[in-house]
């Protein structure tokens, strides 16, 4: 079991090494500022994903409209994932691949941000979430895995993880969400 566990680690340092050096970096801090100046604005996140990334999805709307590191106001952000009644109408009315665009329809407006989060890229119901906010005008960054899949070219900030390993793509994501929300306190409630 050790050396299995010392071969997970040396994947991930992998990864990370990656993300170093293929300016994904450049795009986190891309999306982190344009979501500050969304915020700035007055205007509010809206995020979804699927399994593992539903979880990503709550979590960063739980950081931000809570606190990560910073006393603040709390930020207007919400995890479509997160209702069961309007899941369970949409997908029983208008099928699984509308959980998220429905949601989207009805609570973006232009100026808001949406977060897609997909490890393979190819979520049918990201994808068509994305579809409506940009109908919408809305910023649209992807959270996304191995080569980005179909949503990498529907987003305004696509942060691709360079990796095949569904874990590790995970393990970045979390990151990933840590640096926006820090990069968002910092920038949205600088004096």
């Amino acid at each position: 079991m050790m050396e299995w566990m010392l071969a997970e680690i040396q994947e991930k340092e992998e990864v990370l090494q990656k993300i170093r050096t293929t300016g994904y970096l450049d795009l986190v801090n891309e999306a982190g500022m344009r979501l500050a100046q969304i915020i700035k604005q007055g205007n509010k996140v809206l995020l979804a994903g699927n399994g593992g990334s539903a979880a990503d999805a709550q979590h960063f709307a739980g950081e931000i409209v809570g606190r990560f590191l910073m006393e603040r106001n709390a930020i207007p952000a919400l995890s479509l994932c997160v209702d069961p009644s309007v899941m369970t109408c949409i997908g029983n009315d208008y099928g699984y691949e509308e959980v998220f665009a429905r949601q989207v329809q009805g609570l973006g407006k232009e100026g808001d941000a949406f977060i897609g989060i997909s490890t393979s890229g190819n979520s049918e119901n990201i994808i068509r979430a994305i579809t409506e906010a940009r109908k919408k005008n809305m910023f649209v960054v992807g959270f996304l895995g191995k080569d980005g899949g179909k949503i990498k070219d529907l987003c305004d900030v696509a942060l691709v993880v360079p990796s095949n390993s569904t874990p590790r793509i995970q393990e970045i994501h979390t990151f990933t969400v840590h640096l926006l929300c820090e990069m968002i306190e910092k920038e949205a409630f600088k004096k």
